[in-house]
């Protein structure tokens, strides 16, 4: 056998979509219509305690469908971690061990189904993007995708997502990158770490508000023009739909109206269809709407489900 024998196996072995990113504990509470007052209590209607965090999400959605995929990430090695792990698919994950607390966000459902997050640091501020870059595999056929999520809430995989993206695309993975809000603010010197990400990324996937911060209200077109050719810009605008932009080209597509549950996730549902689309050779607007379509389901269910299950299949 040749040297080079294992790792063609190994990438062989791998599944099309690989996520890699934040995994965390999740408390959703709600619904609540406006905030309390300092040194009160109220009561709210539900609460949960699920997985969460953007790529855990991201990899929760892709096995409610059916989607074989990679999870690569990292928890604390409190019970909180062990819990964590337990509601992923096990033959689907490779877990790094990080010791220390798990890092939990508080997801508050106003009415409506707007949120707002507040997250503890725990093992997040940890991860390295040497014990990342350790569990990626070669990709295994041209058009694999590999996806970086929530990205800005751990600070040694933000200063290294250029060279994760980097060493992703030299490794055969198509790329794409869904950063998160930045706990920091949209200052310029972030703005300007952006321009260094989008060029290599071919997917950039991003709601409404995160367009606005980083074109600083110039539209999608000026962040689209930052990347590489035949770059796709994809803008997730809620109960609006989605839109995708390619060279200057857009689509749009609206979104179903649903009686919503709670849209923590929505996104990140959202991003799981639409790359289960693309690998599947979808059109990038074939692949908004399958997106729209299954996260629109994902936030008008509770338990939460992902519509019918079963791998993605492109109109020809």
């Amino acid at each position: 056998m040749s040297p080079s024998s294992p790792a063609r196996a190994e990438a062989a072995a791998a599944p099309p979509i690989l996520v890699l990113g934040n995994v965390n504990v999740d408390l959703v509470l709600g619904p609540l219509d406006g905030w309390p007052a300092i040194g009160t209590e109220i009561e709210v209607e539900r609460a949960e305690m699920r997985a969460g965090g953007s790529a855990g999400n991201t990899a929760l959605a892709l096995t409610g469908l059916g989607e074989p995929h990679r999870l690569v990430a990292s928890t604390g090695d409190g019970p909180n971690g062990v819990w964590l792990r337990g509601r992923f698919d096990a033959a689907s994950c490779d877990w790094s061990d990080d010791p220390g607390m798990t890092t939990t966000t508080v997801g508050i459902v106003h009415k409506g189904g707007d949120r707002v997050f507040l997250t503890t640091p725990g093992h997040l501020q940890r991860a390295t993007p040497e014990a990342l870059l350790a569990r990626v595999p070669a990709a295994p056929r041209p058009g694999a995708v590999a996806i970086l999520s929530g990205n800005l809430l751990m600070p040694a995989i933000r200063a290294a997502t250029t060279r994760i993206l980097g060493e992703l695309r030299a490794r055969g993975w198509a790329t794409a990158i869904d950063p998160g809000w930045p706990t920091q603010g949209w200052t310029p010197l972030l703005r300007t770490t952006f321009g260094e990400w989008l060029p290599l990324a071919d997917h950039v996937l991003l709601n409404e508000d995160e367009v606005a911060a980083l074109g600083e209200g110039m539209g999608s077109g000026a962040v689209a023009a930052q990347l590489r050719p035949g770059g796709i810009l994809v803008v997730k605008r809620g109960a609006a739909g989605a839109s995708c932009m390619v060279d200057g080209a857009e689509s749009i597509v609206s979104a179903p109206v649903v009686d919503v549950v709670d849209t923590v996730g929505a996104g990140d549902s959202f991003n799981a269809a639409y790359l289960a689309a693309i690998v599947a050779g979808a059109t990038p607007d074939s692949a908004i709407a399958r997106g729209v379509e299954v996260a629109s389901h994902a936030i008008s269910t509770f338990p939460r489900s992902y519509g019918k299950a079963g791998r993605f299949v492109a109109q020809q």
